[in-house]
């Protein structure tokens, strides 16, 4: 379809749903408003903001086709049974079955069946984890020449935060999970190392040895080594408490891989007969190489 006269850009794909997208020429996905959308003979939704060439059946869509979603870029994918995306960038995928997703960026991808997270910039990250925040760290491969000496290496890099959570109501170890769900872990690459930041509190709610009230915040940074099998090395670099009333209960990083696949969580534990309510915010720093080691 040709420009419109006065107009700078113009339809170039009707999508499944009916929206259509326009552009101006480039490799730009582009809105276009209720003026320019109705001067090309279509319909224009205000509660959404979307041109349409046409409307499907709402109920078919949210069982077979992507439902929700707003796309700002070119080349984003979103894979059957995406709901509530919002990508503003380029080269971006949801694999499918997720909800409630943002990536800013390009070349991010959300796995298969991931709520609730999110990318927020660079590029190249890669959300593997219910409810993660992440930052892409770029640029895949890198090489660099010294005379007839060539070193040529690729890895994925983001950082990544998560929170944890639970409770304990006797001095039984206990992993925390990803948003309190009693199951779920970090799962973590063969062939990385990953740096942490944790800080977490623990609130005592009573028991018959415990005080309502009773608290204890701190923050623990070390490092996890995953090598080529999923054996773990863990060094502990820094550790303090930051503050307290009452007793501090011990925290750690620690293995947590369950049917091959690698994991780790934050393991707590503190006294019998005290009621805990456990949270931990974790910050990753991932390297991940596609050199074995």
């Amino acid at each position: 379809m040709e420009y419109l006269n006065g107009f700078k850009i113009k339809p170039y794909e009707v999508k499944n749903n009916g929206e259509v997208c326009f552009t101006d020429g480039t490799d730009n996905d582009l809105s276009a408003n209720e003026i320019t959308c109705k001067s090309y003979g279509y319909e224009f939704d205000n509660s959404t903001g979307t041109c349409y060439a046409f409307k499907t059946d709402t109920k078919i869509n949210n069982r077979f086709l992507n439902t929700r979603n707003i796309s700002r870029g070119a080349n984003n994918t979103r894979e059957r049974g995406t709901e509530n995306s919002l990508i503003i960038g380029s080269n971006n995928t949801t694999k499918g079955s997720n909800r409630n997703t943002l990536m800013v960026g390009n070349g991010h991808l959300i796995d298969y069946s991931l709520d609730n997270s999110s990318v927020l910039g660079g590029s190249r990250a890669k959300i593997t984890r219910d409810s993660e925040v992440a930052i892409g760290g770029g640029k895949r491969t890198f090489t660099q020449v010294d005379g007839e000496d060539t070193f040529t290496t690729s890895s994925r890099r983001q950082t990544s935060t998560i929170e944890l959570s639970g409770t304990t109501m006797d001095n039984t170890a206990t992993n925390l999970t990803v948003q309190g769900d009693g199951s779920s872990h970090i799962n973590v690459n063969t062939s990385s190392i990953v740096g942490y930041d944790i800080y977490i509190t623990r609130l005592e709610l009573g028991g018959s040895a415990g005080v309502a009230g009773n608290y204890s915040y701190r923050n623990i940074r070390g490092a996890v080594k995953i090598d080529r099998s999923g054996t773990m090395a863990f060094v502990v670099g820094f550790s303090r408490n930051i503050a307290k009333i009452g007793q501090n209960g011990t925290c750690i990083m620690a293995d947590t891989t369950s049917g091959g696949i690698p994991s780790i969580s934050v393991n707590v534990q503190d006294r019998n007969n005290v009621h805990n309510l456990w949270s931990a915010s974790v910050t990753l720093h991932e390297v991940i190489s596609e050199t074995t080691f």
